[in-house]
C-alpha cells in the first residue's frame, strides 16, 4: 500500500452535510430521522397523506435540516420528494443497493437513522432526477408506452379471433393494422364475407395479388369469434384516440420549453432519403422540427434514429447533459460499458451491468436496426457481430449511439457520416 492510501485510511471521516436527515420511505408511514442535537425526539413517523407530508416538512424546518436523503421502492417516494423539494430542501432519493451493505439494520427506525449517518458523511450519492420540465415530459412519454403496449394485445386477439375463423390474414400482409389489413377487419365485422370484395381492398403497395389474398380470406365464420373481433377492434380503436390525445399533450410540452435554435435564421435541413417518414407524415414533421429547437441538433441524421426513439431519450435524459462530466459517465449510467470485477489483479468478469433504463433500451433497439445501414455506423454494428456474436454487438453500437447523442446534446456537434467505404478502408 503507497503512503498515500495509507494516509487516506487513516484519516478520520469529518461530516460533510451536517444538517442532514434520514427517512426510510414506506407505503403508509414514513421514518424520519434527524441528529440529537436537533430535537428531544430524533427519530419520528409520519403518515402517509398530505397533511401529514406537509407536517414532516416543517419539522424538518424547524430542526434546521437541509439536505436530505431517502429510501424507497415503488412511487411512494414521488409525493413527498416534489413536497420537499418545493419547499427548498436538496432531496437525494438514495439507490437501496447502496445503502444495505451493513447487514442488522433491517427496521424502518434503524434504516432511517443509517441513511441520516451515511449522508452526514458524504457517503450517499442520489439517483439521476431530470428537471420539472422534463419529468412533466417523462410522464407523457411512458403513459404513451403504456398505451402501446395496452394496443398491442388488442392487435394479438384479433389476430387470434382471425386465426380461429381460418382467416389467414398475418400471412398475406405484414401489419393487420395497416391500412390495407384495418380495412378488411373494418368490413369483416360490418359483415363482408366474399373474399373477392375484401381482396380489392388491398393497397397497391402490397406484395400478395388479389388472388393470393382472397384464398387466405376463405374461412369459417362464427358468431362467437365475430363478436371478439368487434369488441378487440372497437378497444384498438379506443387506445389509439387514447395515444393521439397522449401525443398532443407531449408536442404542447416541448412547445414550451426553451429554444436554443432559431428556425428562421437557423433552419432545419433538408429531409434525406431515410426520413421521408417524416416528409409524408405531418405529426413527425412537427416532431422532428420542436426536437431540433429545443436541442439544437438534429438526431435524426444519425443512422438508427428517428423522431420517435429520439423523443424517448430525451425524455428520460433530460437536455442538460452536465449531470455527465464525461461521455463515459453517461454509458455508465446506461449500463452500456463493460463492468470490469477485478480480483488478484486479474478481470473476472467484463459484463455489463443489468440496469433498468428505458434509454438505454431505447439505444439498443436503435443499434438493432443497423444491421442492413449502409453506412459508418452499419458497417460497425455488422463488424461487431462477426467477432462477438448478435447480443455483444448490440451492446457495442448501442454505446457507439450513446456517446454520439452525448456530444452532439452537450456541444452542439453536427453528425457527419464518414460513409460505409471510407470506414471499410
Amino acid at each position: 500500500v503507497s503512503k498515500k492510501s495509507k494516509k487516506k485510511l487513516s484519516e478520520k471521516f469529518t461530516q460533510v452535510n451536517p444538517n442532514a436527515a434520514g427517512i426510510d420511505i414506506g407505503s403508509g408511514t414514513h421514518y424520519v430521522a434527524v441528529t440529537e442535537d436537533r430535537d428531544e425526539n430524533p427519530i419520528r413517523s409520519f403518515g402517509c397523506l398530505t397533511m401529514d407530508l406537509y407536517r414532516l416538512a416543517d419539522w424538518l424546518k424547524q430542526c434546521g435540516i437541509k439536505t436530505v436523503a431517502m429510501e424507497s421502492t415503488g412511487v411512494y417516494w414521488i409525493p413527498l420528494f416534489q413536497i420537499l423539494e418545493t419547499r427548498g430542501f436538496e432531496v437525494k432519493l438514495v439507490n437501496a443497493r447502496h445503502a444495505k451493505n451493513v447487514p442488522g439494520r433491517k427496521t424502518d427506525v434503524q434504516d432511517c437513522r443509517w441513511l441520516q449517518q451515511l449522508h452526514s458523511y458524504g457517503l450517499l450519492s442520489g439517483s439521476f432526477r431530470p428537471d420539472n420540465d422534463v419529468c412533466i415530459l417523462r410522464s407523457y412519454m411512458r403513459q404513451r408506452d403504456n398505451l402501446v403496449r395496452g394496443a398491442s394485445s388488442h392487435i394479438q386477439r384479433m389476430q387470434k379471433a382471425l386465426i380461429q375463423m381460418n382467416l389467414q390474414l398475418h400471412k398475406v400482409i405484414s401489419d393487420i393494422t395497416g391500412v390495407t389489413g384495418l380495412r378488411i377487419i373494418r368490413a369483416i365485422v360490418e359483415g363482408q364475407r366474399d373474399p373477392q370484395v375484401l381482396a380489392q381492398m388491398r393497397h397497391p403497395q402490397i406484395e400478395r395479388c388479389e388472388e393470393v389474398i382472397a384464398e387466405a380470406l376463405r374461412g369459417d365464420y362464427r358468431e362467437e369469434h365475430l363478436f371478439s373481433l368487434q369488441q378487440e377492434l372497437s378497444l384498438y380503436d379506443t387506445y389509439q384516440q387514447k395515444l393521439a390525445e397522449c401525443d398532443q399533450r407531449i408536442g404542447k410540452c416541448l412547445s414550451a420549453f426553451e429554444a436554443k435554435v432559431d428556425l428562421i435564421k437557423n433552419p432545419l435541413a433538408r429531409n434525406e432519403s431515410k426520413n421521408k417518414r417524416c416528409s409524408r407524415d405531418p405529426f413527425r414533421a412537427k416532431l422532428r422540427e420542436d426536437l431540433y429547437r429545443v436541442s439544437g441538433v438534429d438526431f435524426t441524421q444519425v443512422q438508427g434514429f428517428d423522431v420517435m426513439t429520439a423523443r424517448t431519450i430525451i425524455s428520460e435524459v433530460g437536455l442538460d447533459m452536465s449531470r455527465w462530466p464525461t461521455e463515459k459517465h453517461f454509458t455508465s449510467w446506461l449500463g452500456l460499458c463493460p463492468n470490469n470485477r477485478i480480483t488478484g489483479g486479474q478481470i473476472k468478469s467484463r459484463q455489463t451491468r443489468k440496469v433498468v433504463n428505458r434509454a438505454a433500451d431505447s439505444f439498443r433497439m436503435a443499434a438493432q436496426s443497423l444491421s442492413y445501414s449502409k453506412s459508418a455506423l452499419g458497417a460497425y454494428y455488422r463488424r461487431m457481430k462477426a467477432r462477438l456474436g448478435a447480443p455483444k454487438a448490440i451492446t457495442a453500437a448501442a454505446h457507439k449511439l450513446a456517446r454520439i447523442f452525448y456530444r452532439m446534446l452537450k456541444y452542439g456537434q453536427q453528425f457527419v457520416d464518414v460513409g460505409l467505404e471510407l470506414y471499410e478502408k
